[in-house]
């Protein structure tokens, strides 16, 4: 069977919240029989999970911020060395669509696409459209959304728009068909708390405390695992030793997703890709939304699964023992409310977010004089005619 393979090239910032998507549509197009490379920073070179058939390119990628011109004139340089760079990739790699995530990197990548009259693509993690896909929206071919209301994204542009959802972890979404772990009034009560990929603080400092000011009903059934910081761990291990409470501490865990299988509550940040992850697997939640993020995205990521009843939102500035155990105590009293806070939180999942992803991508640039048919084993480059005539069946 003759089969049509591509070339695409994903940009995406050095974090987990740009990569982890961009990783999982790399492994979707692959599949697919397509070529895929990665233009990154040096810390998205070096995040795990990156699939082994996955080139990085690093590149320089400037930060225009601040009110020092001599950081604009050094970021704008930067950018303009990583636009030439990715334009010499692209005479070499000749992709039929760039597909940007977000962050710094993702700048000069999208901006030698268009200077190349290469289709682009941006996928959009969060409920408020980020500064880079702010500035490239109105330039770009389509625009992929994970949330069905984002902010900072200009009505004019709705044309361009497709409600795909967040890609996450195929071990992730290999538990969205698991029930949820048996929660009865006797049963082990499981929570997971994570701050993010460094920890959070003010989870250290406030969750354990507020759970031992739970009933004595909730509280003798705790099984705990915490992300920590490693300055914070030891004093996190002592206050929990003190209300004699079970937990599991690290720094970082390998086993996230075996981890999430079993957790009847999550505890912690409120990242793009937290909330893919919760919603795939169907986890109810008390987000603390990070309150320097920018332009408070974690505060608009919380809002879709709050109003669907599969977590409760606590402002930081309200976040304290009293208030984390009124809030644990409201959900987890009953069996039956956290389950059903965890039907709700499924319901707001998109587990099909790859494959529409790759869909929207493959729907651009088609570009036949870059196709390679790929014929009885061997490799060979058609015209532009015979390449579009082939895909299209004839």
């Amino acid at each position: 069977m003759t089969t049509v393979s591509r070339h695409y090239v994903l940009a995406a910032g050095g974090t987990g919240g740009h990569l982890i998507p961009a990783f999982a549509l790399a492994t979707e197009l692959e599949q697919r029989g397509h070529h895929v490379a990665l233009i990154t920073d040096e810390r998205g070179a070096a995040i795990p999970g990156k699939p082994a058939t996955l080139t990085a390119h690093v590149l320089p990628a400037g930060r225009l911020q601040g009110k020092n011109p001599l950081s604009w004139i050094k970021g704008l340089r930067a950018i303009w060395q990583g636009r030439a760079m990715a334009l010499r990739l692209f005479e070499s790699f000749e992709p039929s669509a760039v597909v940007g995530f977000g962050g710094y990197p993702a700048l000069p990548a999208l901006l030698a696409a268009t200077k190349a009259v290469i289709p682009t693509v941006i996928h959009e993690q969060n409920a408020v459209l980020g500064r880079v896909n702010r500035t490239l929206a109105s330039r770009v071919d389509a625009i992929a959304t994970s949330c069905r209301e984002v902010d900072r994204l200009p009505g004019k542009l709705g044309g361009k728009v497709t409600l795909v959802g967040n890609p996450v972890r195929a071990e992730v979404l290999a538990l969205r068909d698991r029930p949820f772990p048996p929660f009865t009034a006797e049963s082990p009560f499981r929570i997971l708390v994570t701050g993010g990929s460094q920890g959070a603080r003010v989870l250290s400092e406030v969750v354990p405390d507020g759970l031992a000011m739970l009933p004595l009903a909730l509280r003798s059934r705790l099984q705990v695992t915490q992300q920590c910081r490693p300055e914070d761990i030891e004093a996190v291990r002592k206050r929990y030793a003190d209300h004699e409470i079970p937990a599991e501490l690290g720094t970082y865990f390998e086993d996230m997703a075996g981890r999430l299988a079993d957790t009847h509550l999550f505890v912690g940040r409120a990242g793009a890709s937290t909330i893919a992850e919760l919603t795939a697997v169907g986890r109810p939640a008390i987000l603390v939304p990070l309150p320097i993020a920018t332009d408070d995205h974690q505060a608009a990521n919380v809002r879709e699964i709050v109003a669907a009843g599969g977590a409760r939102a606590i402002r930081q500035t309200k976040f304290n023992a009293a208030e984390l155990a009124k809030q644990v105590q409201a959900m987890a009293m009953h069996p039956e409310t956290l389950a059903n806070a965890a039907h709700a939180a499924w319901n707001c999942g998109y587990p099909n977010a790859a494959r529409d992803l790759a869909d929207l991508v493959e729907s651009f640039g088609a570009a036949p004089l870059m196709d390679v048919i790929r014929v009885s084993g061997g490799e060979a480059r058609a015209t532009g005619q015979e390449a579009l005539a082939m895909e299209q069946g004839e």
